[in-house]
């Protein structure tokens, strides 16, 4: 149970066991043996690790809550960005990131747009369309989507969000294979210097 706590809160915050081994003072063949389940760390040890990691010792040595989040339709409020809104579903953190939201998009009165910028590298894209009809995916090969329509994209290139009907809404769930810690994930808002995805 240590060893896959200690595991999981490192990958979460992007450090290699090298830099949790230096910033907790210890081996770097001492964390490895403790994550691989073959340690036997010290009171001492677990705490020197719990406080690089930045959380409570308790953290390391119990099974991880099960977390329920409940998030009210007539509670949420939409953001602004340009001719998008978004409203942030959740966050999931793990080896990457999971980011979920709701877009709304309008119809562009001239009928182009810019083009998103890319996400880092290895990102995808899973766009599911709840009303409307949408150009959305790669600049060079988009897809129309109907409502109920799903599809999945690469969003570490440039790609668009077009509405073909007076506004349509989507659900995106992005997927970031790491982020860098302190980066907080891709967040719609600050795709780009436009102040929108």
């Amino acid at each position: 149970m240590v060893a896959r706590n200690v595991r999981l809160l490192r990958e979460q915050r992007g450090l290699s066991l090298a830099e949790l081994a230096r910033r907790a003072g210890l081996a770097k063949q001492t964390l490895s043996n403790l994550e691989q389940g073959t340690g036997n760390p010290t009171v001492d040890t677990l705490f020197s690790i719990a406080t690089a990691l930045g959380v409570p010792v308790t953290r390391l040595v119990s099974e991880r809550e099960q977390v329920i989040t409940v998030q009210r339709g007539d509670e949420v409020v939409w953001e602004q960005h340009g001719r998008y809104e978004s409203r942030s579903l959740d966050h999931i953190y793990g080896s990457g990131v999971i980011e979920n939201y709701v877009v709304r998009i309008g119809r562009h009165s001239d009928g182009a747009d810019m083009p998103s910028e890319p996400h880092p590298v290895g990102t995808l894209e899973h766009l599911y369309v709840i009303s409307g009809k949408v150009r959305v995916g790669p600049v060079d090969s988009p897809l129309e989507l109907d409502e109920g329509d799903f599809a999945r994209y690469p969003g570490d290139r440039p790609h668009v969000y077009e509405s073909l009907a007076d506004e349509s809404l989507v659900h995106i769930v992005v997927s970031v294979p790491r982020v860098q810690p302190g980066t907080g994930g891709t967040n719609l808002a600050r795709n780009n210097g436009n102040e929108r995805r």
